[in-house]
């Protein structure tokens, strides 16, 4: 868990390297939708590109589809969801029909102003999806990507205005949320303004005791 911005999706993608499990990231899922033109991209579209969160429904149906998958036996990562009080009780009840549980549910924090920062700054490729950032990491060539010289752009969601709204959105969202997971003596707060690797070790560290 964690703010737009907080390092869900690169702390989850070290995780997954690291223990071999497969990171499910919401983002990807449903960016990939809406390149391929599926419906489920169409119907998630305008949530996305105004900085709205998707219906719970939909993202209810995705998530529990794929973590019925076989590579998920092991163990998996789940990279933004659930993101409401209705996801993570539909998320218990999918556990429970696969004899699975979570071990532990991690909340990414940081400053409202690193956010921003981070995400304003954010740059895409158009071609081959590539991602850079102005200050953190600036491609050779300014507006062209260093992988397949596509163009560079800044995603709708990225604009500092939209940034700021899904910030707030996801304050309000979460406070449920993290009492829930609190209750159930799952949650661990990291601070995530550190470096990757070094908060990639306090995450393992809070997983070690509780597995």
């Amino acid at each position: 868990m964690g703010a737009p911005g907080s390092g869900k999706g690169t702390e989850a993608k070290l995780l997954s390297e690291r223990l071999n499990i497969p990171h499910i990231s919401t983002g990807d899922i449903l960016r990939r939708a809406m390149a391929e033109g599926q419906e489920l991209g169409k119907t998630v579209r305008r949530y996305v590109e105004e900085g709205g969160l998707v219906p719970d429904e939909v993202m209810i149906e995705v998530i529990g589809v794929r973590i019925r998958e076989d590579d998920c036996r092991r163990g998996f990562i789940l990279d933004g969801f659930p993101r409401s009080l209705a996801q993570a009780e539909s998320l218990q009840r999918t556990l429970n029909e696969t004899n699975s549980a979570l071990n532990l549910v991690v909340n990414l924090e940081a400053s409202s102003q690193i956010l921003i920062e981070r995400l304003s700054g954010r740059r895409v490729c158009r071609r081959c999806q590539a991602v850079f950032h102005i200050k953190n990491l600036p491609p050779k060539k300014e507006g062209v990507c260093d992988h397949c010289g596509g163009k560079l752009y800044q995603r709708r969601d990225d604009k500092e205005e939209i940034v700021r709204r899904r910030i707030e959105l996801y304050k309000v969202e979460a406070e449920k949320l993290l009492s829930y997971y609190r209750g159930e003596r799952l949650l661990e707060a990291v601070n995530s303004e550190k470096g990757p690797q070094e908060t990639l070790g306090e995450i393992l560290v809070n997983l070690g005791a509780k597995v």
